[in-house]
């Protein structure tokens, strides 16, 4: 049954995409009651990366929802380090341009993946970062960060150090993509 709230026909510009943050669309998830306490390195680590500018790496843009789908861009430019984590809606990844590992699939423009409802994962943006479309089935989600393991907060740290420095040069997506605000 189709939501009469919803338009049966809508048309979405790239100028007008809305910051995720802005948007509102994906909550964070806290720890389920009795899960214990997160390790104080890991939050420790969580923070250092915040303070050292990780976000810097990241744009991540809402750009069309209705009742039960949205779409948004993402772009991670090379190297970012993305937790592991999950969301309650299924998603469908599709690359625009640069490329990602994830596991062992190394995955370039034209490729995509199916992450179901609550499946752990994890990517690597590569050399030249990472564009992918996100298409969920719901116009709200949430996201639980699962990347518990100091061990590898220490390597994303590193890994910050290491590919942070080529950031300032990667002032736009390389799909072309002009988005608004």
């Amino acid at each position: 049954m189709t939501d009469p709230a919803a338009p049966p026909f809508a048309i979405f510009r790239a100028a007008d995409a809305t910051d995720f943050d802005e948007a509102g669309i994906m909550s964070p998830v806290a720890p389920p009651a009795g899960s214990g306490t997160p390790d104080p390195r890991v939050i420790a680590a969580m923070g250092s990366a915040m303070a050292r500018g990780v976000m810097a790496g990241t744009k991540v843009r809402l750009l069309f929802k209705r009742p039960g789908l949205s779409l948004s861009h993402a772009w991670f430019k090379s190297g970012f380090p993305l937790p592991r984590h999950s969301h309650d809606t299924d998603c469908l990844y599709f690359i625009l341009s640069g490329s990602l590992r994830i596991g062992t699939e190394e995955l370039a423009k034209g490729d995509g993946f199916f992450v179901g409802d609550g499946v752990p994962y994890s990517y690597v943006p590569g050399p030249d970062g990472v564009e992918v479309l996100e298409f969920r089935s719901a116009d709200a989600f949430d996201i639980k960060l699962l990347a518990g393991n100091p061990a590898w907060w220490e390597k994303a740290l590193e890994r910050l150090d290491e590919v942070q420095a080529s950031w300032p040069t990667q002032l736009a997506p390389p799909s072309g993509i002009a988005f608004g605000g």
